[in-house]
């Protein structure tokens, strides 16, 4: 089977190189059949360009953080449209266990110590699924470094991160550590790192558990979640 990769897409070149990375490592880890990426939105090439390129039967993994609007909604609507029946959705990328553990170590290696509090910053959604799936990540998180870790948005639904940090200084925090719940670089992180806090990690990027998990994704899309109808 085929593989479409779906990233969000952003007008940052920094950001559509670290997804470009991605998608090479995942051919190199695919057995067989072709691999095309396809951005859902803001930059090409589009789902249906990259299905004009990919024949079928063809698995579709959005690789989303969190299963808002785009992976419930836009991503299968988009395929409909193409009218191609041999397109399967597979499993957006989630609170994933693996990428929980990458943006711990991103955390680490900007200068994370025990005893900072912790934000795991999202881009945000008012959709109940992506706020169920970042607040779980937020908890993975918090398992992880041995310590409750707050949740804040960047962009949509609350609260906002700068207005985290701030209320964490208020209540006595020495020092307050940012982990990105990001994919790539763009401008999300460029508002995390200009929020004030004193430590701020590096998005997942080119990560080998990203194109693992692509990987991964792609196997399971036996039993998809989501089939266009």
């Amino acid at each position: 089977m085929n593989l479409l990769m779906i990233a969000h897409g952003t007008r940052d070149p920094a950001g559509a190189r670290v997804t470009e990375a991605v998608a090479a490592q995942v051919r190199e880890r695919l057995p067989a059949g072709e691999a095309a990426l396809a951005y859902a939105d803001v930059r090409g090439p589009t789902i249906a360009e990259a299905l004009r390129e990919l024949p079928g039967p063809a698995a579709a993994v959005p690789m989303f953080l969190a299963a808002g609007y785009h992976v419930r909604v836009d991503v299968p609507a988009q395929i409909r449209a193409c009218g191609r029946s041999d397109v399967l959705v597979g499993q957006a990328f989630g609170p994933d266990p693996a990428l929980v553990e990458v943006a711990a170590e991103r955390l680490v290696a900007a200068g994370y110590r025990p005893g900072d509090a912790v934000v795991l910053a999202v881009a945000g959604s008012s959709d109940p699924a992506a706020v169920a799936d970042s607040a779980q990540a937020a908890r993975r998180l918090g398992l992880l470094l041995g310590r409750p870790v707050a949740l804040a948005t960047i962009a949509a639904g609350g609260p906002r991160v700068p207005e985290v940090v701030a209320a964490l200084r208020a209540g006595g925090a020495r020092r307050v550590a940012i982990a990105s719940w990001l994919l790539a670089p763009g401008l999300f992180q460029q508002r995390l790192d200009a929020c004030g806090a004193d430590v701020v990690g590096a998005p997942i990027g080119t990560h080998s558990a990203v194109a693992d998990l692509v990987v991964a994704r792609h196997r399971a899309a036996g039993e998809p979640r989501v089939r266009p109808a």
